[in-house]
């Protein structure tokens, strides 16, 4: 017995295929087809990037410009607007934002970092970018503080130091607070780090300075020492200041706050534990956790608001984090569904020295972000627009749709609608900053999204749902979501404690939805999940209650010896591809299928197939499931998992398969129409030997561990899949073609790809439309192999005789709970012919060419002679986790992201190479999971576990992305500062200013010493220019943008002047009248 060797294969395809970048088989001049898709119209960018930041880290908010900052653990930016307006940009370094601070209604931002580098990014750009970075050397930074209207940035560090900087040109100012002059002379502890500082809201030249030992010092920044010390015996976590400047706040490590008079004699006036039981005793209460951030905001008419996170008390085990809000005698506390990082007081004013007036808080937690109301009783949410929180749960799959049906995205929204909580806030979203971009797309785009299970627990009111969920998301001028489906609700999920605790995939959850196969056209959904099952879903727009979900239960069972098989011997015929199930009959001319009514198997097994409820499922409008196919175990082992799947909805059949081999549905009648072993699709042209066992009786589960594992890997790639013992099903293609070599006439056909690389074609006899198709079988027969390429097949595509993309043939929508007339009904269903020109037929003696693209290389082939006439051999090291046959402005053209992260783009049916970039390289297999290509030079992956990034390869969006690109800063005039009145204006009393510039400048402070920071500048306007393309075409698009910057500057600037004409002569005028209005009058008269 000599052991088979898949190396042996795969060296007798390299004779055949060559690795030439572009070869054409033959010299047959009538398939010279004349391409119009070149490489200048390829050029690859991001776009924009949709979802929630991943590990938030830090949070700001402008009052004026209403735009809204969150820095993350890796250094990026996100910057949110008005729905619609949102951007990206990340620090160089990727080290964590720990502090950002608004130039309010500057258009300017300051990020501080994790590596003590401090960045001020430009907003008044499209893409934001440096201007000037500061790198500390000597200390670490951990707080900053930057007042309103002022050019002079506070920087508190680890050491107890404070530096000053001007942010205008990044220098740092001779002035400095050390920690040693601050404190008590007579101290000898060090104070610990800086962790708060903020000026006195009535008097600019007080600071106050926050150490985390507890003490507490206002600064006189004129006379350079400390006015008042404030000692706590417990560390500080914030301080905040009443508007009047007479009294400030502290958080503290026991769950305590202080309140302190600025003149006070060492003592807090009041001492508050919020979460603490107050013993009667009157003795100290029970210490509670940290009160990390507290906030401190006056109302005119009203108590003030004290709104502080944590500080829960110890012995509330379990309890989810809150947010707590102290309005006068009441207390409330709002549960959160994660631990919070940061939040903000919206208020009315962005002046500290008036009453606040504050109406929401942005509470900014760990995987959501949450703005209250506090205007209205109960403290509503705000409705999020922004599809922030894409799942709760990790994405398992991603399918991206451009250009889909015009009534598709109405019928989505209004059953997505009907789904939508109740009980928000009446209010408008509060942050609503910017301006939508001027872009032109005019075509929408869907992004359905898979998951493995949901945990949510939302705000006030909860809920806790646990199944695989599937989301439609739209991108018009923003990303939003349609429309939620639950694919869980289909099953029973009341599982024993024994399946529970002897599931070995623990870390999946057995409704993860693995594969989705759609059809924008019919609206018919098809989802395939990780425990084996594929649910079908039909759209209708009313509400149905379904006594009994229809099932299927097919049994897929294949066993091969570990390729122990005699030179020459040929496998097929004997296998076994399923254990017989008595009363099954046979449902085609071929093998019969074998539809189970027996019950599960589970015997010594690892995780039990689903149940399907057994009670009256109510489905709302929207997806509705129709049929439900389950795999069984089979003496005692695990159904494998799904690997591929696809639906066409003019033929009304399902089709998946795994390594077992392939199962074809009839969702019309609801039976199995094929069940085949992957070694029956060859019959006796088996290239591979094989060598099958013997069908067992019964089979122990401690037999071969690499057959009963059912841990492996649920990847469809082939380097997930023991290629030598099961050759697995990764792809299908139903098409209208010529089902056999030399065939004269167009067939509904399935084609099949595996992933040893072959493909099958199997030709489809369908009864005529109307009564006949639902009561005549289907009736499939396998023609044979097709061609055979290295590495498992990816995508399939069909072109006509000119090259254009032919689509598959399809069903359109139509209510399936209303009966109608059977002629209606007929004509509705009546399915789509595909064209083929018979004059250019016969002109080019050919009538389609097939695509196909594997891991490794791509080939098109002329049908019906099923002669290879372009192949392309795209990488040899490496290999391709995703290939789109996509259709683009100018042409069709096969896009494919490699492992190695490299984009490319061949030409069809040339296979001409037209982009090749190293864009990503595969850090993380949810990279692997979710990146897809659509039409129109889109595509999408999942940066992140919660963001979603779409990037273009199309030169011409690339081109007018500047103009798609939303606009973050706005002119907005700043309000006006309060007013001090008479009597404070004349006796004193009111908010003192400060010449900062005098006390910080060069002149009075001096040089710092340069040893202390670097200075760093920042590359500016040509950070927008990353991602493009050297050559012409990118020194145009810079040029382009310096002038309509340079416009933008000249139009602000003529806008400026004009008004400062009007108000000029508005003055003239008022002057005029005033001196002809008091031209007579004596001075005792005024």
């Amino acid at each position: 017995m000599k052991k088979f060797n898949i190396k042996k294969v795969l060296d007798s395809l390299k004779e055949v295929s060559s690795s030439t970048p572009s070869v054409q088989v033959g010299p047959q001049e009538n398939h010279l087809i004349q391409e119009t898709i070149q490489s200048e119209h390829f050029q690859l960018c991001k776009t924009v990037r949709h979802g929630f930041p991943y590990q938030p880290s830090s949070m700001a908010f402008d009052p004026v410009q209403k735009i809204l900052a969150i820095g993350t653990q890796s250094g990026a930016l996100r910057l949110f607007g008005r729905p619609g307006v949102e951007c990206y940009c990340q620090h160089e370094s990727g080290s964590a934002v720990i502090q950002l601070q608004f130039l309010i209604n500057e258009g300017a931002l300051v990020s501080a970092l994790a590596d003590d580098s401090v960045h001020l990014w430009n907003l008044r750009q499209k893409r934001p970018a440096i201007l000037h970075s500061l790198k500390f050397n000597k200390e670490r930074i951990t707080f900053c503080h930057l007042p309103f209207q002022s050019k002079w940035l506070y920087i508190g560090t680890e050491r107890g130091n404070i530096h000053i900087v001007n942010v205008e040109s990044f220098t740092l100012s001779g002035y400095v607070i050390m920690w040693n002059k601050a404190i008590e002379l007579s101290s000898k502890a060090h104070p610990g780090p800086v962790v708060h500082i903020s000026d006195n809201p009535m008097d600019e030249g007080k600071l106050i300075i926050g150490f985390e030992s507890g003490i507490v010092v206002l600064w006189d920044l004129k006379s350079k020492k400390a006015d008042y010390r404030y000692t706590y015996d417990e560390a500080i976590h914030s301080v905040a200041w009443h508007h009047e400047g007479k009294q400030f706040i502290c958080s503290h490590s026991d769950g305590t706050l202080t309140i302190w008079n600025v003149r006070g004699m060492g003592k807090p006036i009041q001492t508050i534990t919020p979460h603490g039981k107050q013993p009667k005793d009157g003795k100290k209460p029970e210490p509670c956790k940290p009160i990390l951030k507290v906030e401190y905001k006056t109302t005119r008419n009203g108590e003030p608001f004290i709104i502080l996170s944590g500080g829960l008390s110890y012995d509330t085990v379990g309890r989810r984090p809150c947010l707590t809000v102290m309005h006068g005698k009441s207390t409330a506390v709002l549960e959160m569904d994660y631990p919070i990082v940061d939040f903000l007081t919206l208020c009315e004013t962005p002046y500290s020295n008036d009453f606040q007036e504050p109406y929401a808080v942005v509470v900014l937690l760990e995987k959501d972000l949450v703005v209250i109301d506090l205007a209205q009783n109960g403290y509503p949410i705000f409705e999020n627009p922004y599809p922030l929180t894409i799942h709760e749960s990790p994405v398992t799959c991603c399918e991206y749709f451009a250009d889909c049906p015009v009534d598709l995205i109405p019928a989505l929204y209004s059953v997505g609608s009907r789904q939508k909580r109740q009980g928000y806030s009446k209010k408008e979203w509060p942050i609503s900053g910017g301006n939508w971009g001027q872009g032109t797309q005019s075509y929408p785009e869907i992004i359905i999204t898979g998951t493995t299970r949901r945990d949510s627990n939302r705000i006030v009111r909860a809920w806790i749902a646990t199944d695989g969920s599937l989301l439609f998301l739209i991108f018009l001028v923003m990303l939003q979501v349609l429309y939620k489906l639950k694919t869980a609700k289909v099953f029973d999920r009341n599982r024993s404690k024994e399946e529970k605790g002897s599931t070995e995939v623990s870390d999946e959850d057995p409704f993860a939805i693995q594969i989705m196969a759609w059809c924008p056209e019919s609206r018919m959904l098809c989802v395939a999940g990780v425990s084996a099952n594929v649910i079908i879903y039909r759209f209708s727009k009313l509400e149905v209650t379904t006594e009994v979900v229809q099932l299927l239960e097919v049994r897929m069972q294949y066993e091969l010896n570990d390729i122990e098989s005699p030179d020459g011997g040929v496998g097929g015929g004997e296998q076994t591809s399923a254990l017989p199930t008595p009363g099954a009959s046979p449902q085609t001319s071929g093998p019969p299928s074998h539809p189970s009514t027996s019950s599960n198997n589970s015997d010594g097994g690892n995780i039990p197939c689903l149940k399907v409820r057994s009670t009256p499922l109510k489905q709302s409008p929207g997806y509705q499931v129709d049929l439900v196919v389950q795999l069984v175990w089979v003496s005692g082992e695990p159904p494998q998992p799904i690997t591929s799947l696809a639906l066409n909805s003019s033929y009304g059949l399902v089709v998946f398969g795994n390594s077992n081999g392939l199962a074809v549905v009839d969702y019309i009648q609801k039976t199995v129409v094929l069940n085949l072993s992957t070694v029956e699709l060859y019959g006796s042209n088996d290239p591979y030997q094989r060598q099958p066992r013997s069908p067992r009786k019964t089979r122990q589960p401690s037999g071969d561990h690499r057959d009963n594992s059912f841990s492996r890997s649920r990847s469809s790639s082939v380097t997930s899949i023991d290629k030598e013992a099961r050759e697995a099903i990764s792809c299908f293609h139903f098409f209208e073609t010529f089902a056999r070599k030399g065939d004269s006439t167009l067939t509904p056909c399935l084609y099949v790809g595996t992933s040893l690389g072959t493909v099958l074609a199997l030709a489809l006899t369908l009864p005529p439309a109307g009564e006949q198709r639902q009561l005549q079988p289907v009736i499939i027969s396998p023609t044979g192999m097709l061609v055979r390429l290295k590495g498992s097949n990816l995508r399939m595509a069909f072109l006509d005789s000119t090259g254009a993309l032919l689509p598959p043939a399809f069903e359109p929508w139509f209510e399936p709970n209303v009966t109608a007339d059977g002629e209606e009904r007929e004509k509705v269903r009546k399915r789509r012919p595909v064209s083929v020109s018979p004059s250019t037929s016969q002109d080019l003696n050919e009538s389609q060419y097939a695509v196909v693209c594997s891991e490794k290389q791509a080939k098109v082939l002329s049908l019906p002679s099923q002669t290879c006439i372009y192949k392309h051999s795209i990488t040899e090291t490496s290999f391709i986790l995703r290939a789109d046959v996509v259709q683009m402005s100018q042409g069709v053209c096969v896009a494919c992201f490699c492992a190695n992260g490299h984009i490319m783009t061949l030409s069809l049916p040339g296979l001409r190479p037209l982009l090749d970039v190293n864009y990503l390289p595969l850090t993380d297999m949810r990279i692997a999971r979710t990146f897809c290509f659509t039409n129109l030079g889109q595509a999408m992956y999942l940066c992140s576990p919660t963001e979603i990034q779409r990037i273009t390869y199309s030169q011409d969006i690339c081109e007018n992305l500047q103009e798609m690109l939303g606009e973050l800063f706005t002119p907005v005039e700043t309000p006006e500062a309060p007013n001090r009145g008479f009597f404070k204006g004349l006796f004193g009393g009111g908010a003192q200013s400060l010449d900062r510039e005098e006390l910080f400048g060069e002149i009075s402070s001096g040089k710092a010493s340069r040893s202390l920071a670097q200075h760093i500048p920042g590359p500016g306007g040509i950070e927008g220019m990353k991602g493009a393309a050297s050559g012409v075409v990118a020194d145009l698009a810079r040029a382009r943008i310096a002038l309509d910057e340079r416009g933008q500057k000249l139009g602000e600037l003529d806008e400026r002047t004009a008004a400062m004409m009007t108000s000029a002569d508005s003055f003239s005028k008022h002057a005029h009248e005033m001196m002809l209005k008091c031209k007579d009058k004596k001075w005792y008269q005024f």
